[in-house]
């Protein structure tokens, strides 16, 4: 179960534009670069701690063990010295993420189990609280130490900047997944604020938000209405809350990334991208290229590679395909519905593999581009189904809905909560979500004049504000 979060800094909220500015007053006061990584390392942690203070031990925790590994790694030159003390670094880390994450769905998993197989079971519930952002800082953490085993990052000597690394807010609750590589020699240098790109990231700020709080929180009570009850609905109803759900999900977490990014971006620091206009992606590979960049890169460089990658037999490769994508599944969620979910990744990796790899692919023309799209398309809303609905029941229900045979038929295809006009927005955002695709992602901002930068941000920003949400929705990937 999630932490609790009755004090938690959402990014659209009056709150955390109060903190924010706070941080980026004092950041940019402070003369040194060692004051400024004391001071958001402080900041750093208030912002955990509003969330779930009884939680910062384990960021503690997991900073302190590599932090010694690392120190350790780069003394050692016995082979097996050092995989003992990578063992000790994975052993820590995935051991926290697999108590807290994990534990209830295992025990849950067997007691079942005994269940089916006739053995009595005195049946029991593990309530353990899930610490918000473990998945993402673990995974950061991790890559660090594994690359420093690796010779391919020299361990760092200031406990200040892996702290710094592995706590930073702006995406520490959900990412993106920053690597130390990237991120350290950052710390290393002091940040000139002739340097920041000012108008960009104001600009990706905004467009997150209007993500996040314009779209993806207008469209969450719609598709909360059809999931909690799906048998009450009929096939244009489920169509449309799967639709709306694609949308709900891209907006919401991609909205976050931009947010973060340009968060950091104001601080001095660069990120990365995290999402590229997925849903134009023509092929299931091109669409795990575009979607949640910095989580497929790191599954292909931490499992996917090692595993032998494509080096291998073309059997091994699709083993290696599926492991990685079900492992990823699993990282979403401690439920058979998200093992399931990455298995359809991964089946759509593989198929869509030995398909380009085909005589009959080879002999027959090209695909047209927007039958690609279409097709990796139906495929990634078909898996969003299994990810959103909150059981099986709910799942199956939908599919079946969805092939046209949903229990509520005879009754209202869309009802009070499904609007027909919700095509519009569908149709709207497909369009949108297109056009920005062919657009250049830089100079777009830096090209107004300043007066007229000024005018247009703040009326757009106003404009923005009149679609929010009264009750703020969490993000979704909090939950991760």
């Amino acid at each position: 179960m999630p932490s609790g979060r009755s004090c938690a800094l959402i990014f659209t909220e009056l709150r955390f534009f109060a903190l924010f500015a706070l941080v980026f007053g004092v950041t940019w006061g402070l003369g040194s670069n060692r004051g400024r990584k004391i001071w958001l390392l402080a900041a750093s942690y208030a912002f955990y701690a509003a969330w779930d203070w009884r939680f910062l031990a384990l960021i503690l925790f997991s900073t302190l063990v590599d932090y010694c590994v690392g120190l350790a790694l780069g003394r050692e030159e016995r082979a097996e010295r050092r995989r003992a003390l990578l063992g000790v670094s994975l052993a820590a880390n995935l051991g926290l993420l697999g108590y807290f994450k994990y534990a209830g769905f295992f025990v849950d998993s067997a007691e079942e189990l005994l269940a089916v197989l006739g053995f009595a079971v005195n049946r029991s519930s593990l309530e353990i609280v899930l610490p918000v952002g473990i998945s993402f800082y673990t995974f950061q953490t991790l890559s660090y130490t594994i690359d420093v085993y690796r010779r391919q990052l020299a361990p760092t000597r200031s406990l200040l900047d892996l702290a710094l690394f592995v706590a930073f807010f702006p995406q520490l609750v959900a990412g993106p997944i920053v690597r130390a590589a990237h991120f350290l020699p950052q710390l290393g240098r002091a940040a000139r604020w002739s340097a920041v790109r000012v108008r960009p990231m104001l600009g990706l700020f905004l467009v997150g938000f209007v993500k996040k709080a314009c779209i993806a929180d207008n469209v969450a009570p719609t598709v909360d209405a059809y999931f909690a009850a799906p048998e009450a609905y009929g096939s244009t109803a489920a169509w449309i809350a799967v639709l709306l759900f694609a949308i709900q999900i891209y907006c919401d977490f991609s909205g976050y990334s931009d947010m973060a990014i340009a968060s950091a971006g104001l601080l001095g620091f660069d990120l990365g991208a995290n999402f590229r206009h997925p849903y134009v992606a023509a092929s299931p590979r091109e669409f795990w290229q575009r979607w949640h960049i910095s989580l497929s890169t790191w599954l292909r460089d931490y499992l996917y590679v090692p595993l032998g990658g494509n080096r291998v037999s073309t059997a091994v490769t699709y083993r290696n395909l599926m492991l990685t994508m079900v492992l990823g599944g699993l990282w979403h969620g401690a439920a058979w519905r998200f093992l399931f979910w990455g298995f359809l990744q991964g089946v759509a990796l593989c198929v869509h593999r030995a398909w380009t790899r085909s005589p009959l692919a080879a002999s027959l023309p090209q695909v047209p581009g927007w039958l690609g799209i279409a097709l990796t398309q139906g495929v990634v809303a078909f898996g969003w189904i299994f990810f959103r609905a909150p059981d099986w029941q709910t799942a199956w229900t939908t599919v079946r809905a969805v092939a046209g045979q949903a229990p509520g038929a005879a009754a209202s295809a869309a009802g009070a909560a499904f609007d027909p006009r919700w095509w519009l927005l569908i149709v709207a955002f497909a369009l949108a979500h297109s056009i920005a695709s062919r657009m250049p992602r830089e100079g777009l901002w830096d090209r107004l004049p300043r007066p007229a930068f000024a005018v247009a941000y703040g009326g757009a920003f106003a404009l923005a504000i009149l679609f929010v949400q009264v009750e703020t929705q969490p993000f979704i990937y909090f939950q991760f």
